[in-house]
C-alpha cells in the first residue's frame, strides 16, 4: 500500500465508524501561546477535551500535519541520522470526546491493523499501564492476546498528562515484531532495550482522570480517547522496510534529489553514509520547509520564521557536502508540493512563492556559507594545536550572528572531526544581546482569553451573538466578573469588570476586527462599553466601566453598539477584502493575507511578497478597489459547510482556525471568502478607498495601511490643504507646483556647484602656500596643516594639489565641518617600505576621537573631537621619529 493508500483507509475506516473526518490544522497553533507549532493530533482538540468548547460531533479522525523543532519535542539532531526521526510527519489519530472509551478504542484499533492493514497477528504485542487491569483484560479478550504480550509499564512509559495539571490517563502502545535480524540479542524485548526489533506503532490514550494542583487525581465525567500513529512508520510496515525513508513518499524525493547532485542513495544503515545521510535531511527538511511557507511562516532570526531559516540552512549545509548545485532546495521542496499537493491543496496555492522563498534564502546564505566555514576549519586547527577539542561559545556565537550559522550545523561539523560545542557558552552570549532563536521566543503574542474566562465556560455559559442584524437588543445578565476576572454580584460607578449576556448585538475581536463599542443600561445603571472580545466561539464578553448607578447580575439589560464605529470598522473590514483580491490581481496569487487589523480609524493589511510593491502597483491596486465602490456591488453572506465552501472557491486562511460550519462572505464578481466579521450591505457604502502606506515588516511579509470613508476623506483634504500652502509659499498656480519645485531643486543645485568649485579654487590657492610648512623629520618630509577646506571633497582636491608638489614625504591635512574633523594622510610610494597611511592614520586619528583606512598611499579618518588636532600632528612626528 502506498503512502496515500494508508492515510485514505485510515480516514475511510474510522469514517465509516461514526467518526467525524476533521482536516488537518495548520502548523501554528491557534490561540495556543503555549506552542510553538502543531506537534501531535490532539492539539487541535485540546479545549474539547477539556470541556471548553462544544461541537456537533463527539469522536473525530484526523491525519494531522505535525512538526517538532523545538522544546522537549526536538528530534533535529536525530534527522538522517536514525531510520525514523523527522521535523515534519503526519500523525494519524482517532478521537473520543466523551463518547467511547477504552473497550471500542481497543476494538476499533485491533480491527484496522489486523482487517485493513493486515499486519500479522503473531507479531503484535501491547502495553498497558502496570495498573491498567481493564485495559489488559480488553486486549486478551477482544485480541486473544496470550497473557505474555500484554506487557505492563511504569509510568513513565505508559501514562499520559496534557500539563502538570489537567486530563491525563493511561495509555496502551501497540507494537510489531520486525524479526530476529533487527535484535540486539537473546535479551532483547519490549521495554528492555532500544533496538529496531520491537517497533511502536500506535499509541492508544485512555484520558480518564483529571491531576489536581496538590498531586491527586479524580475521575472525569466524561473520559476520553486521543491515539496517535505516525503515518510515515505505519507505512515502512506495511511496505516491509526498516526506514521511513525507504517508503515510497520519501523514495521520490531522494530520487529527485540524486538526480540534482548526480549521486546514488544506498539504503546504509542510519549514520554510517554521509551521502545516504545528508539525501535524507535534504528529504525531511525540503517538506518541512515546504508546509512552513504554505502556512504563512517566513524565514527570519527569532519565533517560527527562526526555526524555518534554521532548516533551509541546515539542508543547504548537507547539500553542498554531497556536490548540489548552488542552489537545489527549492527544487525538492517543489517535488514535496508534486506529490502532497493534491492531499494538501495550500501546497499548490503558496506553491510559485514558496519556490521564491526558498531559493532567495538560500542565495542569501550562499554567500556566507564558504567564510563561515573557512572560520571554523581555521579555529579547529589553532584548538588542535593548543591541544583543545572544545569550540568555544564565543565562536559558536559569533558564527551564528555574523554567517547566520545556526547552532545544528556547528555541531554537524565538529562532530566529525571529534569536536563538541561549548552550548552552555553559546546560549549565554545569546542571552547577553537578548536577540533571536526561539530562545527569545514569548509565544504568539496573542492574550490568552480562554483561561481568564476558563470558569464561564465550564460551567458551560454561552452568549449569542445576534450582531450581524441588529445593533441594538434585551438581554439578561448572566455573568459579572471584576477586572480581575474573579465573579461579582455588581459592578458599582466607577469600576470596571467583564459583563456576559444572553445575547448581544457586540462583535467581539476576531479575525484582526476590533471588538464593538456602546453602552449597556439597566433601570439602575449604565455602563461603557469599551471593547468586546470573544475567548471562544460561543463566548462573547463586553468589558464594561460603570458610568451611572450599578449594574446587577441577572439584570435586564438593553445593548446598543455605536453605530457610527460600527459602520465604520465595516467600511474597513469590506475594503480588507477588496484590497486581498486586487494584491492578487496586480501581484499574483502569492500575495495572500498574512495578517490583518480592522478598527473604525483605519485598516492594517499584512500579505506574503518578496519585493516591495511600486508606485505603478499600488496605483494599480488602489484603483481595482475604488472601482468596485463605485459598482456598489452587493454583499452576501452565508453559512456552509467548510469543504462545499472552499469547493466553490471561497478563499481560506491558513492559520485561521475554522468549524465545520463556516461563513462565506461575497462581494460579487470579485471576492469570496471565509469570514465570521461584520460587513458592509454593498460596497458603495464603504465611499472612498486611499492608501495611506506601503513596507516591508518581515523577511516577505509587506504592508498596507489604508483609509475608507470619512477617513480616507479627511486625508484627502489634508493633502490638498499642504499641497494649497505649498502652492501660496512658491506663489505658482494650480498644475504649476512639481515644475516649480524642480526649478527650485536645479537653481539649489547649481549653486552648490558653485560653492564647491570656489571652494576647490580657494584649497588650490592654500596648497601652494602650505608647501611652506614641510619639516624634515628623521630624514623624512612632513607637512601637518590645518585647511579652509569646506568639506572633505575639497580637503581630497588639496590632498592631491599636495600629493603633486610632494615627491616625497608624508603629509597629514585635516578640514572642520559642523563640529567634526576630516584627516587625510598621504605616503608617498618609496617610503612604503617604512610606513604606510593606514598604519599611521590608525595610531593619529584616535586622538581627535576617529578611525579609518585606506590604501598604502592615501588614507581617511573622520572624528568628533577637533581640539585634538595639534595632539594628533605631533603623534605624527612621534610616528616618523620612532
Amino acid at each position: 500500500m502506498t503512502t496515500q493508500e494508508i492515510r485514505r483507509r485510515f480516514l475511510e475506516f474510522f469514517q465509516q465508524n461514526g467518526h467525524e473526518a476533521v482536516r488537518s490544522s495548520s502548523l501554528i497553533p491557534k490561540d495556543d501561546p503555549s506552542l510553538l507549532f502543531t506537534n501531535a493530533g490532539m492539539v487541535q482538540f485540546k479545549t474539547l477535551f477539556q470541556g471548553l468548547e462544544k461541537r456537533n460531533y463527539t469522536r473525530a479522525t484526523t491525519s494531522q500535519k505535525c512538526l517538532r523543532v523545538g522544546g522537549k519535542h526536538n528530534d533535529l539532531e536525530n534527522v538522517g541520522r536514525t531510520a525514523r526521526h523527522h521535523t515534519f510527519f503526519e500523525m494519524l489519530g482517532n478521537f473520543s470526546f466523551g463518547d467511547y472509551f477504552k473497550r471500542e478504542a481497543i476494538t476499533l484499533a485491533w480491527r484496522f491493523i489486523t482487517e485493513e492493514l493486515k499486519l500479522p497477528k503473531e507479531k503484535l504485542y501491547v502495553t498497558v499501564f502496570r495498573d491498567d487491569d481493564e485495559a489488559a483484560a480488553l486486549w486478551q479478550e477482544i485480541a486473544q492476546f496470550p497473557a505474555e504480550r500484554v506487557i505492563r509499564m511504569g509510568e513513565k512509559d505508559n501514562f499520559w498528562s496534557m500539563g502538570d495539571t489537567g486530563p491525563c490517563g493511561p495509555c496502551s502502545e501497540i507494537y510489531i515484531d520486525q524479526g530476529e535480524q533487527l535484535g540486539c540479542g537473546p535479551q532483547c524485548g519490549i521495554g528492555i532495550c532500544d533496538c529496531d526489533r520491537f517497533l511502536e506503532i500506535w499509541n492508544l490514550v485512555f484520558m480518564q482522570f483529571n491531576q489536581l494542583p496538590n498531586g491527586t487525581r479524580e475521575a472525569l465525567p466524561r473520559p476520553s480517547i486521543d491515539t496517535g500513529m505516525g503515518l510515515e512508520r505505519i507505512t515502512a510496515v506495511c511496505q516491509g522496510v526498516y526506514s521511513n525513508f525507504d517508503i515510497d513518499l520519501f523514495k521520490d524525493i531522494i530520487g529527485h534529489a540524486c538526480a540534482l547532485a548526480g549521486v546514488t542513495y544506498s539504503r546504509s544503515a542510519p549514520d554510517t553514509n554521509d551521502v545516504d545521510t545528508a539525501l535524507r535531511v535534504i528529504a525531511d527538511h525540503s517538506r518541512s520547509v515546504a508546509f512552513m511557507v504554505a502556512d504563512g511562516i517566513m524565514p527570519s532570526n527569532e519565533g517560527r520564521g527562526y526555526v524555518l531559516r534554521r532548516l533551509i540552512r541546515r539542508a543547504y549545509r548537507f547539500g553542498r557536502l554531497i556536490g548540489m548545485p548552488k542552489t537545489f532546495l527549492h527544487s525538492t521542496a517543489d517535488k514535496v508540493v508534486e506529490l502532497m499537493g493534491p492531499t494538501y491543496p495550500e501546497l499548490l496555492h503558496s506553491h510559485e512563492f514558496m519556490q521564491r522563498v526558498v531559493l532567495e534564502e538560500e542565495e542569501r546564505f550562499a554567500g556566507t556559507l564558504d567564510n563561515g566555514l573557512a572560520l571554523l576549519e581555521e579555529a579547529m586547527a589553532d584548538l588542535t594545536a593548543k591541544g583543545s577539542a572544545t569550540i568555544p561559545g564565543e565562536l559558536a556565537f559569533r558564527l551564528y550572528d555574523t554567517f547566520g550559522f545556526p547552532l545544528d550545523i556547528v555541531n554537524d561539523v565538529c562532530e566529525k572531526r571529534g569536536f563538541t560545542v561549548d552550548e552552555a557558552g553559546f546560549t549565554q552570549h545569546m542571552k547577553e544581546q537578548k536577540t533571536r532563536a526561539k530562545a527569545a521566543w514569548k509565544g504568539s503574542g496573542e492574550a490568552d482569553l480562554t483561561s481568564r474566562f476558563t470558569a464561564l465556560l465550564e460551567e458551560g455559559l454561552r452568549c449569542a451573538f445576534v450582531g450581524y442584524d441588529a445593533l441594538t437588543t434585551n438581554s439578561r445578565v448572566v455573568a459579572l466578573l471584576s477586572q480581575e476576572g474573579d465573579a461579582v454580584e455588581a459592578l458599582a460607578e466607577g469600576q470596571s469588570g467583564w459583563l456576559v449576556a444572553g445575547q448581544t448585538p457586540f462583535y467581539g475581536a476576531s479575525g484582526g476586527q476590533a471588538g464593538d463599542v456602546g453602552t449597556i443600561t439597566s433601570s439602575l445603571g449604565t455602563a461603557k462599553v469599551t471593547d468586546t472580545m470573544r475567548p471562544s466561539p460561543d463566548l462573547v464578553v463586553q468589558h464594561v466601566t460603570i458610568t451611572h448607578g450599578q449594574m446587577l447580575l441577572d439584570a435586564e439589560v438593553a445593548l446598543a453598539v455605536d453605530a457610527a464605529a460600527r459602520v465604520a470598522c465595516e467600511r474597513n473590514h469590506t475594503c480588507t477584502h477588496l484590497l486581498h483580491a486586487a494584491l492578487q490581481n496586480v501581484l499574483g496569487s502569492h500575495a495572500r493575507q498574512a495578517g490583518s487589523l480592522v478598527t473604525p480609524e483605519r485598516l492594517r493589511f499584512d500579505f506574503n511578497h518578496i519585493s516591495g510593491v511600486t508606485d505603478e502597483e499600488i496605483a494599480q491596486v488602489e484603483a481595482q478597489v475604488n472601482a468596485a465602490i463605485l459598482a456598489d456591488l452587493p454583499l452576501c453572506a452565508v453559512q456552509q459547510s467548510y469543504d462545499d465552501a472552499v469547493a466553490a472557491g471561497a478563499t481560506a486562511l491558513f492559520g485561521e482556525k475554522y468549524g465545520d460550519t463556516v461563513r462565506v462572505v461575497t462581494v460579487e464578481g470579485t471576492s469570496t471568502e471565509l469570514c465570521g466579521g461584520t460587513h458592509l450591505r454593498r460596497t458603495g457604502q464603504a465611499g472612498l478607498f486611499v492608501i495611506l502606506s506601503e513596507a516591508g515588516v518581515a523577511a516577505g511579509v509587506r504592508r498596507i495601511e489604508a483609509a475608507t470613508g470619512e477617513n480616507a476623506l479627511r486625508y484627502l483634504n489634508g493633502l490638498r490643504q499642504e499641497l494649497h500652502d505649498t502652492q501660496k509659499a512658491l506663489k505658482c498656480r494650480p498644475g504649476e507646483t512639481a515644475k516649480r519645485v524642480e526649478a527650485l531643486q536645479a537653481d539649489m543645485r547649481d549653486l552648490r556647484k558653485q560653492a564647491e568649485k570656489a571652494a576647490a579654487q580657494a584649497a588650490s590657492g592654500q596648497g601652494k602656500n602650505l608647501m611652506d610648512s614641510v619639516e624634515q623629520v628623521n630624514g623624512v618630509a612632513l607637512l601637518c596643516a590645518q585647511t579652509q577646506a569646506p568639506n572633505v571633497k575639497a580637503l581630497r582636491d588639496l590632498a592631491d594639489d599636495v600629493r603633486s608638489k610632494m615627491s616625497s614625504g608624508v603629509f597629514c591635512l585635516t578640514a572642520e565641518e559642523d563640529g567634526k574633523v576630516h584627516v587625510l594622510v598621504g605616503v608617498s610610494k618609496d617610503l612604503h617600505a617604512r610606513f604606510t597611511a593606514p598604519a599611521l592614520i590608525k595610531d593619529a586619528a584616535a586622538l581627535v576621537g576617529g578611525s579609518g583606512g585606506g590604501r598604502p598611499d592615501m588614507a581617511q579618518a573622520g572624528g568628533n573631537n577637533p581640539a585634538g588636532i595639534d595632539a594628533m600632528f605631533a603623534k605624527m612626528k612621534e610616528l616618523l621619529g620612532a
